[in-house]
């Protein structure tokens, strides 16, 4: 008997899995696989192959680099005082077709940059196809920040240096200025811009796609900041001398003036002022006529001031001893047709009164007794015929005829300082010759820490004998009288010398003139005042530049603690 199960239930088996589903399982993980490869070959791609690339345009939308302004250097006196300084300012820029045209944020942007809606509007209307327009230069970091708190699209800023002049109007045509740009334009502003402006460096920034800085990455290089100027002026004289000379000009109603005051010991120049000036601080309405430094770049006959210089060529010569007389009478000649005058008939004169009256007949006849042109050569000697050497921009030469038939007329007028031509400064210059036993010491802008060697010009005992002739000449009867400092002694001579126009000689325009030494015991400065065209009865040497050289040499010499030479004058 065969066996037969428990129970009638039959197992069930496992269903066989379809072929179609299986083969669509294996192809999704070969495509997966698949994208998964194209996927890490693309980033692959993206990170080694293509990324330099992928770098680079990255950095060009969102890396700038911008210029790091190099501070420019300061311009101080010979004290450390400050002439010339740069502050930090902001300059903004736009992007017309970035501002948007909201008549709301419009007039926000107008009100904060204190600018009339129409004008503004007027502005981005004329750069619409440009992309870069200013909106405002050079504004405090403060009135800019009202600006770019409006977070405006297309407005942004640039940070930039303004040049600001402490002394303003008093030393102006010396000290020059700069343009917009921090660019020097005149004076020594422009002569030493190489050495003032520095070297601006760059630093590499993230900004986003406004422009707005998000992130300051590194500096590239650094700024170097420009040297500091330091001039030879005094700060307290140039104040003093330019406060007298606006002051005379006024007086006198004359067309301006120039002072200059050196040093006797070093050449340097203390004080230069000029008349008429100009504020650099606010240009508005400039005259052009205030721009010049008249005392280096203009040039003048100098007239009687040059009869010391021509006198000391005289008497180097050896014909002209110590009791030579002159007879001046009867006060005019006639030579070569043309009359030569003195203001008045001084009969018999002794070299030193020849000075002291300034007699041109007396300086006539002296010249024409000899065969050497001593005097025009004293007069290239001294640098009448070339530059003064200081670089500043435009310095006269000045100019001495050559020695080519001369008529006597002309030889005569150059001994009483016509017929040449000369700057205040040149004329300064040569006076420290007689100031320092003969040897010319050249002009400096700037402080010199050891006096330069001088150039022999004049024989020291010549020199010194001018020099007390020149002393003389300012007694207390004499027509420099006004020139005396209480308490020092001082050699000078006044001029008075016609201006020429179109049609020659003018009637009734001069230029008054005064060149003076102080104190004599010792000399320690020399000043050169000259008004132009003073206007009224008082026009001559004595009676307009002296008491100007009186005042402003007065206050120096006190200001410079230079003692007294104890000489009493009524």
């Amino acid at each position: 008997m065969s066996a037969t199960p428990s129970s009638g239930v039959t197992p069930r088996r496992r269903p066989a899995s379809p072929p179609m589903g299986r083969a669509r399982y294996f192809l999704v993980l070969v495509l997966v696989a698949i994208g998964m490869l194209l996927l890490a070959g693309r980033i692959v791609t993206l990170h080694v192959l293509d990324r330099p690339f992928l770098q680079g345009q990255g950095n060009a939308r969102i890396l700038r680099t911008e210029p790091l302004s190099a501070h420019r250097g300061m311009i101080t006196d010979r004290h450390g005082e400050p002439l010339a300084i740069s502050t930090p300012v902001v300059t903004l820029w736009a992007n017309p077709q970035e501002v948007p045209e909201d008549r709301i944020q419009r007039l926000m942007l107008a009100q904060a940059l204190e600018t009339p809606l129409e004008t503004l509007d007027a502005r981005l209307e004329r750069y619409a196809e440009h992309e870069f327009m200013y909106l405002r230069r050079q504004l405090t970091p403060q009135a800019a920040q009202r600006v770019l708190d409006l977070r405006l699209a297309g407005v942004y800023a640039q940070h930039e240096y303004k040049r600001y002049y402490p002394a303003g109007e008093v030393a102006a045509q010396l000290i020059g200025v700069t343009n917009v740009d921090d660019r020097g334009q005149e004076g020594l502003e422009l002569a030493y811009q190489p050495f003032l402006a520095g070297t601006p460096g760059q630093r590499r920034v993230v900004k986003d796609r406004r422009g707005q800085l998000v992130r300051d990455l590194e500096v590239l290089r650094e700024a170097e900041p420009g040297g500091e100027l330091t001039l030879a002026i005094d700060q307290r004289l140039q104040y003093m001398a330019y406060r007298e000379l606006k002051a005379a000009v006024a007086e006198h109603g004359a067309d301006g003036g120039i002072v200059v005051m050196l040093d006797a010991r070093t050449g340097e120049v203390l004080a230069m002022a000029n008349q008429p000036s100009y504020n650099p601080n606010n240009r508005a309405g400039l005259d052009p006529q205030g721009l010049r430094n008249r005392a280096i770049v203009d040039v003048f006959e100098p007239g009687s001031v040059m009869k010391p210089l021509a006198m000391s060529a005289l008497l180097e010569t050896g014909e002209f001893p110590p009791g030579t007389v002159v007879d001046t009478a009867p006060g005019w000649m006639v030579i070569d047709r043309f009359t030569i005058k003195d203001i008045r008939n001084y009969g018999e004169l002794n070299l030193a009164e020849i000075l002291e009256k300034s007699s041109n007949i007396g300086m006539s006849k002296l010249t024409l007794q000899l065969d050497d042109p001593v005097v025009p050569e004293r007069y290239r000697a001294l640098g009448f015929d070339r530059v003064p050497g200081t670089g500043f921009p435009g310095e006269a030469s000045g100019s001495v005829p050559a020695p080519v038939r001369w008529s006597s007329s002309q030889w005569a007028a150059l001994s009483y300082g016509y017929g040449l031509s000369v700057s205040a400064l040149q004329l300064a210059s040569a006076y420290t010759a007689i100031a320092n036993h003969g040897e010319r010491l050249p002009p400096s802008l700037l402080r010199v820490d050891q006096a330069p060697p001088g150039e022999p010009v004049i024989d020291p005992q010549v020199a010194d004998r001018i020099l007390a002739m020149m002393d003389q000449a300012v007694e207390p009867e004499s027509g420099a009288r006004r020139a005396q400092v209480p308490g020092y002694s001082v050699a000078g001579k006044t001029g008075t010398v016609r201006k020429t126009g179109g049609a020659g000689y003018q009637e009734n325009a001069y230029r008054s003139l005064f060149v003076g030494i102080a104190p004599v015991s010792e000399p320690r400065i020399v000043t050169v005042v000259m008004i132009d065209h003073p206007r009224g009865d008082d026009y001559f040497g004595g009676a307009v530049a002296a008491p100007v050289f009186s005042r402003v040499v007065g206050s120096a010499l006190r200001l410079l603690d230079v003692p007294p030479d104890q000489r009493e004058r009524p």
